[in-house]
């Protein structure tokens, strides 16, 4: 448990009911949320029944603080989505936690490479993730094709 500057952050899997919470947290973090896509409750209890150990919490007095979705698809790619830690919280080791532990679920599930994808400009998050020993790869361009942009 994190003592640093809190009385206590609890790390657990979350559950359907935590949509709301999760929703909210993102939006005060800064993240897009796009409720017709990945994010809509729908799709998020989709992904909670198949791998509920891929959505990790973090929780200070019972609100939710920080956040991380995990995802997999067999290949041994194991991908970190949505971190998200409330602004009053951060620089306090919460996000380092919820990386680790996805990245503990992934492994269990057969994942050898830990990937994020991180929107510029975040420097923080650059920061981050390179202090917990990931590299950026500069030379590869990400590409989507979407129905809308509401997904």
């Amino acid at each position: 448990m994190e003592t640093e500057g809190f009385e206590q952050i609890d790390v657990r899997v979350l559950t359907v009911e935590d949509y709301e919470a999760m929703v909210e947290l993102w939006k005060c973090a800064g993240l897009p949320f796009k409720s017709k896509g990945r994010e809509s409750k729908s799709m998020i209890e989709k992904q909670m029944s198949a791998f509920p150990e891929f959505f990790i919490g973090a929780f200070h007095e019972d609100k939710l603080v920080g956040v991380v979705i995990g995802s997999y698809d067999g290949r041994k790619k194991g991908w970190i989505n949505r971190l998200a830690v409330n602004p009053a919280f951060r620089q306090h080791g919460i996000a380092q936690r919820l990386i680790r532990h996805v990245e503990e679920a992934l492994e269990k599930r057969g994942a050898a490479i830990f990937c994020a994808l991180i929107e510029t400009p975040n420097e923080e998050s650059v920061r981050l993730f390179r202090k917990m020993g990931y590299a950026a790869h500069r030379d590869i361009l990400y590409v989507t094709k979407r129905e809308s942009q509401e997904v």
